[in-house]
């Protein structure tokens, strides 16, 4: 393992800082996205950064900003090399980056517990808190509902798979009535 210097620390923490162009109340650092800065000389960086999915149409304007703020902190060259193993997943998005999400309105998406492939369940449209016989809350995100982020209910209903973009579904609460984006379990 590679120790990354002190001038590369700065640099990650300046790319971490770029805001994600399409949930901006996210930073790259917070997205996960951001995976290295690797300095070569005196002024060239070579920066590692994951697209949330393959053909991720934010990945150019990521990229275009990453190197306008490390121009700006005296890199003559960037350059920004698309990564795509290991791939990106939900759970690369920093607790920071959940509770911003649930601030701004939207359903973070629920932790994974375990490795391998997210379970996709084409079934009922709403979720409802599962309890087991304890009286505790399921923990895997087959069963454990979407919470509004508005009133906390899990009492929620799926309206589109799709919302303002392919990342996020489109629910509603059916406490507090208010519809609001869940960004889905990758």
């Amino acid at each position: 393992m590679v120790t990354a210097t002190a001038l590369e620390e700065r640099l990650l923490e300046l790319a971490g800082a770029v805001p994600d162009p399409e949930l901006p109340v996210l930073t790259l650092r917070e997205l996960g996205v951001l995976r290295a800065v690797h300095v070569h000389g005196a002024d060239q960086v070579e920066v590692d950064l994951t697209p949330t999915y393959t053909g991720c149409p934010a990945i150019e304007a990521m990229s275009l900003d990453i190197e306008r703020v490390l121009r700006a902190h005296g890199m003559r060259e960037v350059t920004v090399r698309t990564v795509l193993s290991p791939a990106w997943s939900t759970d690369d998005i920093t607790p920071e980056g959940r509770e911003k999400l649930r601030e701004f309105g939207i359903a973070p998406p629920r932790v994974r517990h375990g490795d391998g492939p997210v379970s996709l369940t084409l079934g009922p449209t709403r979720a409802h808190a599962t309890q087991d016989m304890h009286g505790t809350h399921a923990k895997d995100t087959a069963t454990e509902p979407v919470r509004c982020p508005h009133c906390g209910s899990a009492d929620t209903e799926l309206l589109s798979r799709f919302s303002s973009t392919a990342c996020k579904a489109l629910r509603r609460c059916l406490a507090c009535r208010e519809p609001f984006d869940h960004f889905k379990e990758l």
